[in-house]
Formats: structure tokens, C-alpha cells, sequence
């Protein structure tokens, strides 16, 4: 779609807006000239207090025009939201107009939909955010009241907190095999089986470092997460030798949770459930993804429903206190039918977690770069997906308690973790609401720094490891920056409280 920005540049905002109402379009920026089949003009005005745009927009012959005001106040922060907030209402409104269609979750842009559900709860209560949901953002009912849980979610965990908590995450950006529609950081072991062994001295080691900081600053690790890539991709002896080196450096005393991700079953062994449980892991996922022999194949994976069926087996029997699976709505030679029974077996098999992704076409993906990937769910197909997923899901007692959007996903719909009341994963809750700092430490590690600025405005920092296991491998100074920077902010914080 060809984009012209007159008096602004908000660019990013405004592909936030493109993706959502148009998936399959790609900015073009320049000037509308006559001929040009699918375009918008965006105008901004602003003075001291007030900032509208007006929002132009054509779509194969049919055009539509919205114009949105509203006061700007607070620091050049709070004003960049206001303005952004101005361009996607504007934005929205036109597209509405010119498509007669409006996306499920209305005018809301950006990962976290749940911190405008927030906002408005703090600002009114529960009628109040629904109302402004409805009336200001036209998100539906559905996804109104999706958002409104996970909020409530959010502010019960927040409750909990004390002001020197954080969470540590663990990156294991091993797999066996790739997936077609992941983009993670990860290398197939059966391709960099060399790799593992010198990976983990340098985790190791960024593993001290880090549990030496941490104790410095007196800060308190509240949640433990092991992701990847896949983490029981390690051994036994190498699972135990990394848990053993965490516990040997960091304090978990005040350990609420203690997650490892087993993701694909066919990395589930009895040995490796037995280390996780002498080390006190409290809560395991398993991630099938999809329960369709056909689909598995379709996507990359090299195991099939019945593996799942045993490893889940083995993990129930290991005593975990809390399983998840994962399930993804809208994956190539899936259908709603099959989608259906898959999360009804799940639900079954006695999982207390249950996340149900929709596809994102992620840039990195195989099933993006390919052409052969088989077919793929429209958006009505996935709807019908999520549609069933919350009726069943509900009925059986789970409610949700996080979710998040991405880029690309099928239907500009939403990733959603289910749970049953007080088995919700903390971990989720707190990276996705970003309720407190989260130190990453390994490749392609993110960590991030939540605090408050002097005069009480929320300030988050963030810090990227190396990318790639070589990388992180031969550039230790990457990660020890990384800490210092992590260190500094929290010494900062303490001085401005």
C-alpha cells in the first residue's frame, strides 16, 4: 500500500496499523498519484495540547476519511503514546469505513493489549474498561473480555511482588531438528553436536558471573525459566551439570517457579525427568503443537501423536506440580476439525497449562521462505480454531491469565496461556506485563530492566546477548557488558527510590 506522511513521521505506528487491518500488504512510501490502486494519506496537526490526524484512505476504488483528536500532556514519552494512539484510532476508522470489516481486536495495535485493559481498570473498574474497549477501540466482546482477564491476572501477580524481585531466564538454543514455522535463535543438534559442550562451559560461566551480581545488588529471583531452542535437547549429566551450576550461584530461596520448557516429546527421556525432578523443577511443558500425525509432518517434526502421548505419560508420572502444552491454531494441513480434537486430547491428557498460539508468518520461518510447505488456514478457519478453544477451554475450568500478539499472525488474532486458577505460570505473566526485570543470560538471550524514572514514569532497558552459540561462544565481553549495564540500572534504581 503506498503511504504519504505529511507533518509527521510516525512510521512505525502506522505499520503497526497496515499489519493489523491489511496482513498481506507491505509499506510503500511516496506520494499518491493518480493510478495508484491501494493507498492512505496521514496527516498530522498539533499544537501544545492537542494532536489529530486525519487519516485518508483508498482501497481499489472504494475511499474513506477519519480524523482523530485528543490532548497531549506528561513527558516526551506519554506524548509519543498519545500521538501514536491519535494516528491508529484515525487510521482504524478509515480502514473500517473503506473495508466494512473491522479486525477482532479493533483499532488495538502492538504486542500487549492487555496494558490498555490495565490502564482503563485502574482508571475505572471493570464497566469502565469494557465500555472503552467497545466504544473507543470497537475490540469484540471475545476479545474484550480476554483482555480484561489477563489484566486482573496481571494485577494479582503484580500484588505479590517485592521491589527487589526478578526473573531469570536460561537460553538453550538447541533443537533437533527446526521447525517450519519457528525463528528462534536455534541449531539443530544433529548439525552443531560439537557445539553443545563448549556452549555450556561459557554458559557456565556467564552463569557465576551474573549470580555474583545479583547478590551484590540484592536483588531476588522470584521465577526461573529454561527456553530455547529445546532444553532437554542436553543430556541427563548435562541438564544436571547446568541445574547444579544455577543453584550453586544464585540463591532460590524466594523461588516461586522453577520452568523447563521439554517442548518436543521426542527429547523426553525417563533419565532426564529424573534429574529435573532432583533439582526441584516445578513446572514442565511439553509442546506438541498439534496432535495430527500429518500435520506434524507438515511442520518439521519428527515425532509423531503417539510420542506425545507417551512422554506425557512419563511426565505425569515423574510428579511434576504443573504441566503445560502448547498448541498452535492455523499450522500448514490443519483444519478446525482437527484442531478441535487435538486440544481436546490435551485437555485430557491433564495438562493445568494450556497456550494456544496462532500462527505467525515470521519473517525467518520456513513456512514464509517455502512454497511448499502445504496448505495453510485462512483467517476464518483459525477463527473457528480460537473460537472453539475458548468455549472448551472454559468449560473445563481454565481461564486465561496472559496473552500477547505478534507480527504476521493468521487473522491478526492472539497467543493466549490458559490455566487453571493458581496454576498460572508467573514467568508469563511477568515478561509479558513487564511487572519486573528479567536477566537472560546465554545466545540470543534478551534481557530486560523495568524500573521508575525520578519523577515515578515507568523506565524499561534493554540488553541483547550474541546471537548465534559461536558468537556468544567467542565474545564473552558481549555478555559481560551486558550484566555491568543490568547491575548499573538497578544500583540507579535504588538511588532514585
Amino acid at each position: 500500500m503506498k503511504l504519504q506522511l505529511i507533518g509527521h513521521n510516525e512510521k512505525y505506528a502506522l505499520e503497526q496499523s497496515l499489519l493489523t487491518l491489511f496482513p498481506d500488504e507491505r509499506p510503500v512510501y511516496g506520494a499518491v498519484e493518480a493510478g495508484d490502486a491501494r493507498w492512505a494519506i496521514v496527516s498530522m496537526t498539533e499544537d501544545a495540547a492537542h494532536v489529530e490526524f486525519v487519516t485518508e484512505l483508498s482501497v481499489d476504488g472504494k475511499t474513506a476519511r477519519c480524523a482523530y483528536a485528543c490532548p497531549l500532556s506528561g513527558d516526551d514519552y506519554a506524548r509519543e503514546g498519545q500521538r501514536r494512539h491519535a494516528l491508529g484510532l484515525s487510521f482504524f476508522g478509515a480502514a473500517r469505513d473503506a473495508l466494512d470489516v473491522a479486525p477482532p481486536w479493533g483499532s488495538l495495535t502492538g504486542v500487549r493489549p492487555t496494558k490498555v485493559a490495565l490502564a482503563l481498570l485502574r482508571e475505572g473498574g471493570h464497566a469502565y474498561a469494557e465500555r472503552v474497549l467497545a466504544e473507543t477501540y470497537a475490540v469484540t466482546p471475545a476479545r474484550r473480555r480476554l483482555a480484561i482477564e489477563a489484566a486482573e491476572a496481571g494485577q494479582r501477580a503484580a500484588e505479590a511482588l517485592l521491589p527487589n524481585d526478578i526473573s531469570l531466564y536460561v537460553g538453550i538454543p538447541f533443537c533437533p531438528t527446526r521447525c517450519a514455522y519457528c525463528s528462534f535463535v536455534s541449531q539443530s543438534v544433529e548439525k552443531t553436536l560439537a557445539m553443545v559442550e563448549p556452549y555450556l562451559d561459557a554458559l557456565c560461566e556467564e552463569i557465576a558471573a551474573a549470580g555474583s551480581m545479583v547478590r551484590e545488588r540484592g536483588l531476588h529471583v522470584k521465577s526461573f525459566y529454561m527456553g530455547g531452542g529445546t532444553p532437554t535437547t542436553l543430556s541427563a549429566p548435562q541438564m544436571d551439570r547446568l541445574l547444579s551450576a544455577l543453584e550453586t550461584h544464585f540463591d532460590f530461596g524466594a523461588l516461586a517457579e522453577l520452568t523447563v520448557e521439554a517442548g518436543r516429546p521426542d527429547t523426553i527421556t525417563a533419565d532426564k525427568l529424573s534429574v529435573l525432578r532432583a533439582h526441584h523443577v516445578t513446572r514442565l511443558s511439553v509442546n506438541p503443537q498439534s496432535m495430527d500425525d500429518r500435520v506434524l509432518a507438515a511442520i518439521g517434526r519428527r515425532h509423531t501423536a503417539e510420542d506425545v502421548r507417551r512422554a506425557m505419560v512419563m511426565v505425569k508420572n515423574a510428579g511434576f506440580d504443573h504441566v503445560n502444552m502448547d498448541l498452535i491454531a492455523g499450522l500448514s494441513e490443519d483444519a478446525p476439525a482437527g484442531f478441535a480434537a487435538s486440544l481436546d486430547e490435551c485437555i485430557a491428557m491433564g495438562a493445568d497449562n494450556i497456550t494456544v498460539h496462532t500462527l505467525s508468518r515470521k519473517k525467518g520461518s520456513r513456512i514464509t521462505l517455502a512454497q511448499d510447505e502445504g496448505r495453510i488456514p485462512g483467517a476464518e478457519e483459525v477463527a473457528q480454531m480460537l473460537d472453539y478453544a475458548n468455549g472448551a477451554l472454559r468449560k473445563h475450568g481454565y481461564a486465561p491469565y496472559y496473552l500477547y500478539r505478534q507480527k504476521y499472525m493468521s487473522g491478526s488474532f492472539e497467543n493466549v496461556g490458559w490455566a487453571f486458577p493458581g496454576a498460572e505460570s508467573l514467568y508469563n505473566i511477568y515478561i509479558m506485563e513487564e511487572l519486573h526485570g528479567i536477566l537472560s543470560l546465554g545466545a540470543g538471550a534478551s534481557t530486560k530492566m523495568v524500573g521508575h524514572s525520578a519523577n515515578g514514569d515507568a523506565l524499561i532497558r534493554r540488553a541483547f546477548n550474541a546471537k548465534y552459540p559461536k558468537e556468544y561462544i567467542e565474545r564473552p565481553e558481549k555478555w559481560r557488558a551486558n550484566l555491568e549495564a543490568f547491575s548499573n540500572f538497578y544500583a540507579d534504581s535504588a538511588e532514585r527510590a
